[in-house]
């Protein structure tokens, strides 16, 4: 039992738990989320029923903190958590087209190679800024499992997963056992966090490898020898290979590095010295093979991206109230005021995260998504000043009950209703078509910036048919349109030879992806189109989800040959 001052702790902790998300709510127009806003995500969600299951949430919360066996064995309630996290989201759809580029390059590894991938990287392999070690990693998935979006999901859900015990062993190698527990655990208190983790971006690869990167030179610095200097060079040139912005987040190592020189300034220097010698042995062999590809991305960076980085804004408001449970954002604040007091320079690698943020004004959850262990680590610093284990147990658990439940409540059925979703169900009932091709022919955009070009490789990701492409080159926009758009890379992507036809290629099932909804369905000029190919003008399926959110639109209409009946969904 509780005493009356010990339940008044409690109640200090639910009360705001229960109000967080009502009043969050209401204030949901701040929320400038370009995926996940509030102001979207609610827009068909039962409000009611989320309400009711985070009371239901922030109560098993509270009679599971009695519990201390999760924080006795952290590695085996973690993985468990994590899994469980991830799992469920396997339905999500491909809700960014980024993930077009990175099925492109996957599939030449897959088709061609190793060897291709590594020479023509860069050159037949279009590159746009994208970094080779994880479009490499999925092409070997692809070559030795199967071009399967599973092995995809299940690899990015390990990797989530590890990040999780990464951040649990980084934060017990600083801090303590009891901060890297709850760092570990503040990780599935970010709702937005997850929703990427079936996607295949690198966001999910880079916050895993930066993390590794931090944890291994953690324990290179302490214990020194072959085995922890050599896997912490290897976990560097992984991490920066994965993706450009990593490059300044790798900075927080030298803060490890500095903090760790109190009475041990020559062995600790020798340290690093040896794991900056060997990182720059690995990454200077990749940096002369391709110089001329990393000095183009380099160019495109500095004049399309970094400006890009300014335009393309969420808001602090965003990222840390609304997309991170308000808990984690204030345990963040309170451990820093809590280090500042106890002058503990170790707290210091933690919140180099903040200053990454500030000075580089990273206002967009993607931007900062690999150094949000680093976040939770800030977090899980202000909570262990909570001496009473249970109260913080109740605390941390609240958080991420409450951000499960928007989570699959909220995000993914807003995510599933999006109009990506179109091409996985649209991939389904290929799959159902009794050929081994299919024709596919894209329309342009009627609103959006974007080239619905980019939407092929992301419907060959959810078939096994060999798809076809035959759809001449669309037009490009004037350059002050697509300039400075964050869909210009659609546009510069270049069509693979591998969905060139042959002669015999002939009366296949027809697929049309369109921005607009009645321009296949309906379009006399597709209708022609469909005939001249010898099929039935009545289209056989039509894919129609929209959320009415995004301009870049998929809508999917399926002409096949001997269809007598359409098929709406």
């Amino acid at each position: 039992m509780i005493n009356r001052d010990g339940a008044g702790q409690y109640f200090a902790v639910a009360f705001p738990a229960l109000l967080a998300a009502p009043l969050l709510y209401i204030l949901r127009a701040l929320d400038g989320n370009a995926l996940t806003s509030w102001r979207w995500v609610f827009a068909g969600a039962g409000v009611g029923k989320i309400y009711a299951l985070t009371a239901l949430g922030v109560l098993l919360s509270y009679f599971f903190s009695k519990a201390s066996l999760p924080e006795r064995r952290p590695l085996i309630f973690l993985l468990g958590l994590s899994f469980l996290v991830a799992l469920p989201l396997r339905a999500e759809p491909e809700v960014i087209p980024d993930a077009s580029r990175y099925f492109v390059q996957a599939k030449y590894l897959e088709l061609y190679g190793v060897e291709y991938f590594v020479r023509e990287w860069g050159k037949t392999i279009g590159a746009w800024t994208d970094m080779p070690v994880v479009p490499f990693l999925y092409g070997l998935i692809f070559k030795f499992f199967g071009e399967t979006r599973t092995y995809i999901q299940l690899f990015n859900a390990l990797l989530f997963s590890a990040t999780i015990v990464l951040t649990y062993l980084t934060g017990k190698a600083l801090y303590g056992e009891r901060q890297g527990f709850y760092a570990g655990l503040l990780l599935t208190a970010i709702p937005y966090l997850p929703t990427q983790v079936p996607l295949m971006l690198v966001d999910i690869p880079a916050m895993f490898f930066l993390t590794l990167s931090i944890y291994t030179f953690t324990k290179a610095i302490e214990k020194g020898g072959l085995v922890w200097p050599g896997t912490a060079s290897a976990a560097v040139f992984l991490t920066t290979f994965s993706k450009y912005s990593t490059w300044p987040m790798l900075s927080v190592l030298a803060v490890i590095s500095c903090v760790s020189l109190r009475g041990r300034t020559r062995e600790v220097a020798g340290r690093t010295a040896v794991i900056a010698g060997l990182t720059a042995v690995l990454c200077g062999m990749f940096f002369l093979a391709k110089l001329d590809v990393l000095f183009e991305q380099l160019d495109m960076l500095k004049a399309y991206q970094w400006p890009g980085l300014l335009r393309w804004q969420e808001g602090y408001i965003s990222t840390f109230l609304f997309q991170t449970h308000p808990f984690v954002t204030a345990l963040s604040l309170f451990g820093a005021f809590a280090a500042f007091k106890n002058k503990d320079r170790r707290f210091l690698v933690a919140a180099w995260f903040v200053l990454l943020v500030v000075v580089f004004r990273m206002n967009r959850v993607r931007y900062v998504l690999p150094m949000l262990p680093l976040f939770t680590l800030m977090a899980s610093y202000g909570l262990c000043v909570v001496k009473d284990g249970r109260l913080a147990r109740f605390i941390a658990y609240s958080a991420a009950a409450s951000s499960l439940v928007i989570l699959f409540c909220a995000y993914l059925p807003f995510l599933d209703g999006m109009s990506a979703a179109n091409l996985k169900d649209a991939g389904v009932y290929l799959d159902s078509l009794p050929c081994e091709s299919v024709e596919v022919y894209a329309l342009p955009q009627p609103v959006s910036d974007g080239n619905t070009e980019a939407a092929v490789p992301v419907l060959d990701l959810f078939t096994s048919k060999r798809l076809v492409y035959r759809g001449a080159k669309p037009g490009l926009p004037a350059k002050d349109g697509i300039e400075k758009s964050s869909l210009r890379f659609t546009w510069e992507l270049k069509m693979p030879d591998f969905y060139s036809g042959t002669d015999k290629d002939a009366g296949l099932p027809l697929v049309v992806i369109s921005g607009e909804a009645a321009a296949a369905a309906a379009s006399p000029e597709m209708r022609d189109y469909a005939a001249s190919r010898g099929l039935k003008t009545g289209p056989a399926a039509v894919f129609l989800k929209s959320s009415g959110v995004f301009r870049y639109k998929t809508f999917v209409t399926i002409f096949s040959e001997g269809c007598l009946s359409g098929k709406v969904q």
